[in-house]
């Protein structure tokens, strides 16, 4: 059995005990007042929860931390660390906001797609807080993670996506309507837009990779034009044994055409590549994590 890891301060835990509270209320507003009155799942164990709820008006807050004790318990077992500890407590909270939202918080019966998108949104704001933190609201993760250990070949990504198609797919079934499983589809894709938004979305941009003959001219340009930073490489061609050099340069997304124009105009020849980053750190962006 490893041991976790408790190597955190004071400030960091009530910090970290500050988002959980307000990520796992904006959660369970979203699921109490939008996403389960309208038979849509929320996905994960909250889901299968949220299924029984349906079936027999068990409280969705208490079968959250039923069904999560024996995967976090598991989690500390097997994998131990912050990140396990961080998950029970986030999965407690979650679970008595649910319990408080059920008593206080309105079922609003509304058009489905609202109730998707509105509370998808709140959903993946309340998600990424928790993120945020180093934590999860639930043991999917725990048991992705010890899966993926097993079966490499099984990536984690996948192990949750199977996840929640299988709670989406017996949310159907509980709903008796299709519908049901395809809105529930849209309210999840809507919460992960969200999360990704919150967690990376100040700090997203591209980064261009151009291999040309002409590097200095085009840094220069770069740096005086945009005052971005370029980093030179030496690089051989594979077919032609020439060598030449590759620019590699992280920008906000509307610098990019910017940057484009500079490398055609100075090296019309360049062959250019341009991918995402998901997330920028460093000078001229986010400071630090």
């Amino acid at each position: 059995m490893k041991k976790p890891d408790f190597k955190i301060t004071k400030k960091e835990a009530a910090l970290d005990v500050l988002f959980y509270i307000i990520g796992c209320l904006l959660y369970s507003v979203a699921v109490t007042a939008l996403i389960t009155p309208n038979e849509i799942s929320p996905g994960g164990f909250t889901g299968l929860a949220a299924a029984f709820n349906y079936l027999t008006s068990f409280p969705v807050g208490v079968a959250v931390l039923i069904i999560n004790v024996p995967v976090i318990i598991l989690g500390v077992v097997k994998l131990g660390g912050v990140f396990t500890v961080k998950t029970a407590v986030a999965t407690g909270t979650l679970s008595l906001c649910l319990s408080v939202s059920e008593l206080f918080v309105p079922a609003f019966r509304v058009n489905k797609i609202l109730a998707c998108v509105f509370g998808g949104i709140l959903m993946g704001a309340g998600l990424s807080l928790c993120f945020r933190r180093g934590a999860t609201t639930g043991g999917v993760d725990i048991i992705a993670t010890l899966i993926n250990r097993r079966f490499r070949y099984l990536t984690v990504g996948r192990i949750i996506l199977l996840s929640d198609i299988i709670v989406i797919t017996v949310a159907s079934l509980v709903y008796k309507n299709i519908e049901s499983g395809l809105y529930s589809v849209v309210a999840i894709y809507a919460s992960s837009r969200v999360t990704d938004a919150v967690l990376y979305g100040a700090d997203k941009g591209k980064t261009v990779c151009a291999v040309t003959d002409r590097p200095g001219d085009i840094c220069k340009k770069i740096a005086v034009k945009l005052r971005r930073g370029v980093t030179k490489i030496s690089v051989v061609g594979g077919y032609t044994g020439e060598p030449h050099s590759m620019l590699i340069c992280t920008v906000r997304i509307n610098e990019v055409a910017a940057v484009c124009g500079i490398i055609k105009e100075t090296d019309p020849g360049a062959f250019t590549v341009i991918t995402d980053a998901g997330e920028i750190i460093g000078e001229g962006f986010k400071a630090e994590y």
